[in-house]
């Protein structure tokens, strides 16, 4: 009789419910890589992959390489330095470069595409340079920008590789398509996927950071058969959108 009614009570109790997992506690769960994680481990190996850096485009002086870095557009590096040898043996300084007849400019760097709008904007960023600047480049990212043809890319490219200056970290389509893959960056805006790697990477790596992505992009990160198997980020690399 005792245990009849013990079980009676124990069966009219109602069930204890389970304990509700902390909100904090499943994000955590469920939560991805660390992209500052992954962007540390992406810098080490690129540093080891590419230890002695620089731009690929060929230069002498801060104006050569802007030139040709406004010339890049659309346009590959070999190209361009197979065409700024003449351009810059004629035209060597911003206001010879400003006197230039337009078609002469455009004979010259025609091979580099869209030729007509490019001659027009390195006249006048160097008529700009040779008025407001007394024919030096500003080491400066507004005052850069602010030159004709010139965005951030360039001016990131130009301060950093020649006056030493992490403004920003240089975004081409070699950085916005091996950036997407590891996951660094959802972005396909150059300014947005910029912000995003400058909040990821240390200040102190962002001129070889993206120089590196570059010839990475070359070597071995290719837009159409990126050569996996050889790359030393394969085993951190989440290949995003790589069938």
């Amino acid at each position: 009789m005792p245990q009849k009614a013990s079980r009676a009570l124990t069966a009219g109790k109602p069930k204890p419910k389970p304990k509700k997992v902390p909100l904090r506690t499943k994000q955590a769960a469920t939560k991805g890589p660390d992209p500052q994680a992954i962007a540390a481990k992406v810098v080490a190996h690129l540093a080891a992959d590419y230890p002695e850096v620089t731009c690929a485009l060929e230069n002498e002086s801060a104006f050569e390489l802007l030139i040709a870095t406004i010339l890049s557009a659309q346009c590959t590096d070999e190209r361009v330095n197979m065409v700024t040898p003449e351009l810059f043996r004629r035209w060597p300084t911003p206001a010879t470069m400003a006197a230039a007849p337009i078609e002469s400019l455009e004979k010259v760097i025609h091979s580099t595409g869209f030729y007509r709008n490019k001659a027009k904007n390195i006249k006048a960023c160097s008529r700009e340079l040779a008025d407001k600047h007394d024919g030096e480049v500003p080491r400066d990212i507004e005052q850069m920008v602010a030159l004709p043809g010139v965005g951030r890319k360039t001016a990131n490219v130009v301060l950093g590789t020649c006056f030493g200056m992490a403004t920003g970290v240089v975004v081409d389509t070699h950085v916005t398509r091996i950036t997407g893959r590891l996951g660094l960056t959802k972005h396909t805006d150059a300014v947005k996927i910029e912000r995003d790697l400058m909040e990821l990477v240390p200040q102190s790596e962002w001129v070889d950071f993206a120089h590196r992505m570059i010839h990475h992009g070359r070597r071995i990160c290719m837009a159409r058969k990126p050569q996996c198997p050889d790359c030393s980020m394969r085993e951190i690399c989440p290949k995003i959108g790589i069938a």
